[in-house]
């Protein structure tokens, strides 16, 4: 819990620091305090893992792994930060606050213990983007993503709590062993309200990774908001709604799968489909990394469809590919549409000779996503094929296989635009040092993985 206080504190101090106009002291301070909780978390590591504050979180390796990654991208994003914001407001610090905020609900997600914890950590970590993603007020997209955000989120939240209640009314607590202990004492006598509870879980859930087909908010939620809170909404939110699913569905609801497989394996199927066929028509780099992080979701989905020994350490992997190579991609975006002016795919032409080590990065980032060999994308993806082919889904591998060669098709697409068509632009792509502090570290984390993974690998 220290990384948690540590994060509520150091959002008020920001706050008070924009407050007496220190705004030079924002992102230091804000990086200092996540290297703080960083350490907390990482104290946390070799204790005891049991149920604190009455059972309402845990931390144990699973909770640590993912909060620590969860930081880990939050300073990268915010690295990315430094005169981001300030160009496009005057009242920096609320973006910093809020950001920290909602980082602290990630962290609750990714630590509960008990299903009170769970909705409050979803809730913190979500009003804080409502009001980030329509945060420049004179832009109508902007308002546009921030209402449809509120509007789905508060949709889907009414499905997560009436699923909550119903399971619940069937077990008498919200705590998760006590919940998981019901299901083994009645293995034949199970409640039909708590089947109805597990399927509204189900949606509330999906709605909150963007799966198909509750992922109607995504794309415009992300096209719409500022690229820097979209990187931040399409990894570290994803991540912990992530690590909150599958803690459920691993530690509570393992023995009832014959019930809910079925149904999850048809939103796989939908959400592989739509993301991949969706991002291949887009002519918006934003806007295609918005459909493509549905296809995402859909991949890691297979962990939780198929839940083994290997299903922590899979999707911890998947979400470490997919956070470092989303954030060079945004990052890049960042300093294609500064000077283009546009974000479609033609504003990457010829940047292999205006700036070739920018283009560099982004052609890592691409091949991670697209999952070729040498990468970590590879790795994630080899892991999440692997859970599903343990399982005998024979079809679902297909399926997968065929939407993974679409994948490769559109972010290659970036590749080609960058290396192989000619740009009207002769000016070349000014990387700021920030900007090239973290492609340098994602670009390395990124090779290593896919070329020495093991070391990520402790949740195995």
């Amino acid at each position: 819990m220290g990384a948690i206080i540590t994060l509520s504190l150091l959002g008020i101090l920001i706050l008070y620091l924009g407050l007496y106009k220190a705004k030079n002291a924002l992102l230091p301070v804000s990086i200092l305090g996540l290297l703080l909780a960083l350490g907390y978390e990482v104290y946390y590591w070799n204790m005891e893992a049991v149920p604190l504050y009455k059972g309402m979180v845990i931390l144990d390796h699973f909770s640590l792994s993912f909060s620590i990654l969860c930081l880990a991208l939050t300073i990268l994003i915010l690295l990315l930060s430094k005169e981001y914001f300030k160009a496009i407001s005057d009242n920096i610090a609320e973006y910093y606050t809020l950001i920290l905020f909602s980082l602290t609900g990630a962290l609750l997600v990714c630590s509960y213990h008990n299903f009170a914890m769970l909705f409050i950590g979803l809730e913190i970590m979500s009003v804080a983007l409502y009001i980030l993603a329509g945060i420049r007020r004179n832009d109508k997209a902007s308002n546009e993503a921030s209402l449809k955000y509120f509007l789905m989120g508060a949709f889907s939240t009414g499905f997560l709590l009436f699923g909550i209640t119903l399971l619940y009314g069937s077990t008498g607590s919200f705590d998760l062993a006590a919940i998981k202990q019901y299901i083994i004492d009645n293995p034949t006598g199970i409640s039909p309200m708590f089947y109805g509870g597990i399927l509204l879980l189900l949606v509330g859930l999906c709605f909150k990774v963007g799966a198909a087909p509750f992922h109607f908010w995504t794309p415009d939620v992300y096209d719409g908001s500022p690229i820097l809170v979209t990187t931040f909404m399409s990894t570290v939110v994803k991540i912990a709604s992530f690590a909150g699913f599958l803690k459920l569905f691993s530690t509570v609801l393992v023995p009832l799968n014959e019930f809910w497989t079925p149904v999850l394996l048809t939103v796989v199927i939908i959400t592989l489909f739509i993301g991949n066929v969706t991002a291949l028509m887009q002519t918006s780099f934003k806007r295609m990394l918005a459909y493509s992080s549905i296809s995402h979701a859909g991949y890691m989905l297979f962990a939780i469809l198929s839940i083994g020994p290997n299903s922590a350490s899979g999707i911890l992997t998947y979400s470490a590919a997919y956070g470092l190579a989303s954030i060079v991609a945004f990052g890049a975006l960042i300093l294609v549409k500064r000077q283009i002016g546009s974000d479609h795919f033609e504003s990457f032409n010829g940047l292999g000779k205006r700036n070739p080590w920018l283009a560099f990065a982004v052609t890592v980032a691409m091949l991670s996503l697209a999952g070729i060999p040498l990468t970590a994308g590879f790795i994630g993806k080899f892991m999440m094929f692997s859970n599903v082919m343990n399982d005998y889904h024979t079809v679902l591998l297909i399926l997968a296989a065929i939407n993974a060669a679409v994948g490769v098709y559109y972010y290659l697409r970036v590749v080609v635009h960058m290396y192989f068509m000619n740009s009207k632009e002769d000016h070349t792509v000014a990387t700021p040092v920030n900007f090239q502090v973290v492609f340098v570290i994602t670009v390395i984390l990124t090779i290593v993985l896919g070329v020495y993974p093991d070391f990520l690998l402790v949740l195995r």
